[in-house]
């Protein structure tokens, strides 16, 4: 799911880069110290699942977490999907330093609907967490898709969904699984922040 260099146009990628710098001053300026540690913990855990890739109908796939980090820290899931992002592309070649606040964005609004999707009132914790979780990656998917088709880049890049469709419902169970971890042993985790 992340755009590498030379997809998009730079023109594009640089008002994306513009946008992001200043999402990322918005969601991260009133950042309370207690919650650093927490957006710590949560950066690592998204790098350390993009390495274990697995192989999907033709491509090679990765969890992203998108959907718990937008639990777990609201608007500051920004920020460390910004920062996981420049270590991934950094350190892994996942997506480019030029296309890195498009691929924020993409993203970062994936993890700004799963808290949104997390914050639905009278609906049950675990349709609320499966649906943050699948909505995590299913938006990101959408937007790349979107995005390469505007562009012209390739045929069928809406082929691209149904992949990550599958994603989404590993990814939704996923996150069903660590909000119901965590309301055993960390219930003050899961509230909203």
């Amino acid at each position: 799911m992340h755009i590498a260099d030379g997809i998009i146009a730079t023109e594009i990628c640089v008002v994306a880069d513009v946008v992001s710098v200043g999402a990322l001053y918005a969601f991260g300026r009133r950042t309370r110290p207690d919650d650093i540690p927490r957006m710590g913990f949560v950066g690592a855990a998204l790098f350390a699942v993009s390495l274990i890739h697995f192989p999907l109908a033709g491509t090679s796939v990765h969890l992203g977490l998108i959907g718990i980090a937008g639990i777990l820290l609201g608007i500051r899931a920004f920020p460390v999907i910004l920062t996981a992002l420049l270590f991934q592309s950094l350190i892994l070649q996942h997506g480019g330093l030029i296309t890195l606040g498009l691929n924020s964005i993409n993203m970062g609004a994936g993890a700004l609907l799963a808290w949104g999707a997390w914050r639905m009132p009278r609906v049950p914790t675990g349709v609320r967490a499966f649906t943050a979780g699948f909505l995590g990656i299913m938006l990101p998917a959408f937007l790349m898709a979107l995005e390469f088709e505007i562009t012209g880049y390739g045929r069928g890049a809406f082929f691209i969904l149904s992949i990550y469709a599958i994603v989404a419902v590993i990814e939704g169970g996923l996150c069903l699984s660590i909000v119901n971890y965590f309301q055993k042993v960390k219930p003050e985790l899961l509230e909203a922040r």
